[in-house]
Formats: C-alpha cells, sequence, structure tokens
C-alpha cells in the first residue's frame, strides 16, 4: 500500500500526500514538513515525487488501434486529399500489410500504457471486407491487458453504411461481439443518404443500448447542417450523454458556431477533438464557456493514412492547446481536461479523477507545475493502475 509524497496535483496549491489502499485513494492531504509520513501512514510504501506533476490516468477518446502499423517495418503513405482516396488506399492494402495484426495493436497499446494511458476509445472498421477481424483482434489485445488499460470500441462503418450493403448487419454482430459503440462517417458526404445513415446509426443504438460517436469530416455549410440534425436527434431518441461526434469540422462554420454550441449543449452532444493536421478544431475555450463536453484523442496513430503519431494524449492535450492558441495557464488546464475529466464523461467513466475514493490512476510527470506538463509534454516517471506501477520512465514494469 503505497503513498505518494510531494505531489503536485491540477488546481491544488499546495503539495499533497496521495494515500493509496486496496488500489483506491484513501486520503489526500497536504505533505507534511519534509514529507515525511504521520502517524497514521506508518509502514506505508513511499513514493516521493519530488515536487513533480502527478496527473489522474490520461484518456484517448479517439483512436483507431486496428489499423496500425505500429512497431512495423515504415510503410510510406501516399499522397491523397479526401476521405474518399485515403479509405479506397487503406481497402486496397490492408491486407497485404496483415491488418488487422495483433503484434502491432499491442505494441501500440503498450506505449500508450507507458505514456500514462488507463482508458482508450478505438473506432474499429467493421464491413463485408475485414468483417469482424478488427473486433476480434481488439479484443484480444484488450484481454490480454486487461485491469491495466481499458479498451472500448466503436463498431465502425469506414467503408460507408448505406453505400456498402451487408455493413448494418455486421455492426449488430460486432455489438454481440463485444462493441458498446455504434460509429457513424460522413452521413452525406461520403454515404450521401445523410438522413437514412442517421437513422440506421441511432436506430441501431436504441435498440443494442450502446452509445454513438460519428465521424463529421463533412465542413461548411454542410457540416454545420448534419451537425443540428445530429444533435435533434438525440433529443428525440431520448440519448442525451451519450452521443459525440468526433472531427467535427463543420463547427468551424461562422455563421452557425455559437448556435451549434448551444445545441450540443442543450442535446447532450459532446465532441471529440484530435488536432489533426490543418483540419479546423472545435474551439476549446467556447465549449468550457458554453458546456459542451470537449473531449481529446489521436485518431490513427503510424497507419496507412499516415505515419504519424506515438499515443501520448499529453502530447495530444498540447496539440490541442497550440491549435486553439490556448497559451494561458488556465486554456492550458482546459486541453488537458480534453483528455482527463472530459474524455472520462464521453467514454462513461465514472471512476476517475484524482479525489478520496476514486481509483489511484496516476501518472507522475517530470514538471513542476500542470500548466508545463501540457506545454512541454516532458516524460513520464512513473504511471500507476489501480495502485499498482505499471511503467517507469517509460517503460512497463514486468509482470
Amino acid at each position: 500500500m503505497p503513498r505518494v509524497i510531494n505531489a503536485v496535483l491540477p488546481r491544488r496549491a499546495e503539495p499533497a500526500t496521495i494515500v493509496v489502499e486496496d488500489g483506491r485513494i484513501t486520503a489526500i492531504e497536504e505533505t507534511s514538513a519534509g514529507g515525511g509520513p504521520t502517524e497514521a501512514h506508518e509502514g506505508l510504501e513511499v513514493i516521493d515525487a519530488a515536487g513533480r506533476v502527478v496527473l489522474p490516468g490520461l484518456i484517448n477518446a479517439h483512436a483507431h488501434i486496428d489499423k496500425t502499423l505500429y512497431g512495423g517495418p515504415w510503410v510510406s503513405a501516399p499522397r491523397v486529399e479526401t476521405v474518399a482516396e485515403r479509405v479506397a488506399h487503406e481497402r486496397r492494402h490492408r491486407d497485404s500489410h496483415g491488418l488487422p495484426a495483433h503484434e502491432y495493436i499491442s505494441s501500440l497499446v503498450e506505449t500508450m500504457i507507458a505514456a500514462g494511458t488507463t482508458h482508450l476509445r478505438t473506432h474499429t472498421d467493421v464491413d463485408p471486407g475485414v468483417g469482424l477481424r478488427g473486433i476480434a483482434a481488439v479484443a484480444e489485445v484488450a484481454r490480454h491487458y486487461e485491469g491495466v488499460i481499458d479498451i472500448q470500441q466503436v463498431a465502425f462503418p469506414q467503408g460507408g453504411l448505406i453505400t456498402n450493403p451487408g455493413t448494418l448487419d455486421l455492426l449488430r454482430e460486432a455489438v454481440d461481439a463485444g462493441a458498446s459503440v455504434i460509429g457513424g462517417l460522413d452521413p452525406a458526404g461520403f454515404d450521401d443518404a445523410p438522413n437514412a445513415h442517421l437513422e440506421a446509426v441511432f436506430d441501431l443504438a436504441a435498440s443494442t443500448g450502446t452509445a454513438i460517436d460519428i465521424h463529421l469530416h463533412d465542413g461548411g455549410s454542410l457540416g454545420a447542417w448534419e451537425m443540428g440534425l445530429i444533435a435533434r436527434m438525440t433529443e428525440e431518441y431520448g440519448l442525451a450523454g451519450r452521443v459525440a461526434i468526433s472531427h467535427a469540422f463543420g463547427i468551424a462554420h461562422p455563421p452557425t458556431q455559437e448556435r451549434l454550441l448551444e445545441r450540443f449543449a442543450e442535446a447532450g452532444v459532446a465532441l471529440v477533438n484530435a488536432a489533426v493536421y490543418d483540419s479546423p478544431v472545435p474551439p476549446l475555450r467556447a465549449c468550457a464557456e458554453q458546456g459542451v463536453l470537449l473531449a481529446g484523442g489521436t485518431d490513427g496513430i503510424n497507419d496507412l493514412w499516415g505515419p504519424f503519431g506515438d499515443g501520448d494524449m499529453l502530447r495530444r492535450a498540447m496539440l490541442i492547446a497550440y491549435r486553439n492558441s490556448g497559451r494561458s495557464d488556465e486554456e492550458l488546464l482546459l486541453a488537458l481536461d480534453t483528455v482527463t475529466s472530459n474524455a472520462a464523461r464521453v467514454l462513461g467513466v465514472e471512476d476517475h479523477g484524482l479525489h478520496v475514493g476514486g481509483p489511484a490512476d496516476l501518472v507522475m510527470v517530470e514538471a513542476r507545475t500542470v500548466a508545463q506538463a501540457v506545454a512541454q509534454v516532458p516524460p513520464r516517471r512513473l504511471v500507476m493502475r489501480a495502485g499498482t506501477v505499471v511503467a517507469r520512465d517509460g517503460a512497463l514494469v514486468a509482470g
């Protein structure tokens, strides 16, 4: 049973001692002078943070680990411009690269764990070509790392839903196989059937008790219209708090941004952003002010869509702040929220955060302030899951 002393915690002025028993936080107290044990905590293992930042477990709210080539040989990405072209390229080449590959998925998941990720939502391709192979591969990896990282799967119709016959039936089978979220993709821009696409997604989620997370790359007035439709359907189906829109490029459409944020807050629709490339990003400050949940994710990592990424959620928080011109400490803390408390709510993780009674999921960072941890993305010195140290200095602990 450890206690962590001299820890700098988010939104807490003084260094703290965190007492852990049976995998949970039983006390958070001001560290005594010299960091010595109080009588009540005599005999507990001591981990001295020495003034370093300690964060709650980090959460990746949007990944595609079934697609990854992480840990394998270098694969050059093509020069293509549209989502449809990238989807087609991936379909042509995924089998030749052995995707989905258990080895690559495991390599990436281990890297995520070592960087402090304790929960992950991943969008797994489901289509007549790949079937449920991705769902099965990710589920196998999830079982292997159970208790160290929690992996939630989205049944994702990457190749289209209405335009790809047989996919809807496969989504139902994916839920039976363990997927807990139904995905969607550009109902208008890719599937060219916005109403039919969304009705299929919402009907399936309502009938299976699953959540919804829809990729929406469509921008401008088209994307804004689709987001309004999603908000309306969320209310009609009674799914407040269970619907997320990933990417949401259309939120950057100035004439409708303020009203859309109001609608999301009213309807209980969350946004998930990965701050990818030069694509529009949801407004960090406005989301917080309007009460719209904004979570962060990595999107794809080293796959046939692109070569970038390492699974580090502090780096993603930094990018979210950077793309929002978030320079102040307050804004950097808002960015941290996207990969901690906000992401927990989007994923339905009720047991999260640094509080008495909460899980002892701790990430010790080589930084002296929380804002510095986000801005500079320093090394992780220690990662603890449920009171057990699972990684030190960027490497998993054996056993």
